[in-house]
């Protein structure tokens, strides 16, 4: 797995960039809110939440969505487990992620939580999540995947940095691992990715992005 990991920079020692594409793994200005603001609310979260919810993500990096995620599922009240499923092929060590992750107090006791039992690949049990990581190209583990996803969180890095992440054929994959009434959000709002969301069969509405991001991308499956 060692050829697999993520190559790391650190801007002003607190900002994870991937050397693989040379792009950050989350906003300068804050992540945790434009977690919460792209695909969060862009999947119209909590109010969506359900027993069996699941989640499947494309980029899995810090998992700060995955825990801003898990933070919203308990402190909404929901019963059970939160089925969440992150497609990812330069996996963070568990080390990285945790000094990531200091940045954002306010999910602390969900990283503490999560990181005394992931080992950096695999699955794990938390009780009120389920989560497994898929490594590898999402272009060939996804197709194979046996699952479908009420909510897309689409993460990969920036598609110009990143395109394969973000093609036609990818979105189509998207869209067959959907559920009935499923969602898709992305904080990008490039042309190439709406129409490929539209071509695979999704609704697509181009909203207000995060921070300097004028416009981001929200989408239900038709």
């Amino acid at each position: 797995m060692a050829d697999q990991q993520a190559r790391l920079s650190w801007r002003d020692g607190i900002i994870p960039v991937s050397d693989q594409f040379d792009d950050p793994y989350f906003s300068i200005h804050d992540g945790l809110a434009e977690t919460g603001h792209v695909f969060l609310a862009g999947n119209d979260l909590p109010a969506r939440f359900r027993p069996g919810f699941h989640i499947a993500e494309l980029g899995f990096g810090t998992g700060l969505n995955l825990l801003a995620a898990w933070k919203l599922w308990e402190e909404s009240g929901q019963v059970g487990a939160l089925q969440f499923t992150s497609f990812e092929a330069f996996p963070m060590v568990p080390a990285d992620m945790a000094r990531a992750l200091e940045t954002f107090p306010a999910v602390a006791p969900w990283a503490e939580r999560f990181l005394a039992v992931w080992t950096g690949q695999g699955s794990c049990d938390l009780g009120t999540l389920c989560f497994e990581m898929i490594t590898g190209d999402a272009r060939l583990s996804l197709p194979e995947w046996t699952g479908r996803a009420d909510a897309w969180f689409l993460d990969g890095f920036s598609p110009a940095k990143n395109p394969e992440l973000w093609g036609e054929d990818l979105m189509a994959d998207v869209a067959r691992h959907t559920a009935q009434g499923g969602s898709a959000a992305s904080y990008t709002a490039a042309g190439f990715v709406r129409r490929g969301l539209e071509a695979a069969g999704f609704a697509v509405t181009r909203i207000p992005g995060y921070g300097r991001k004028r416009h981001m991308t929200k989408a239900e499956l038709v």
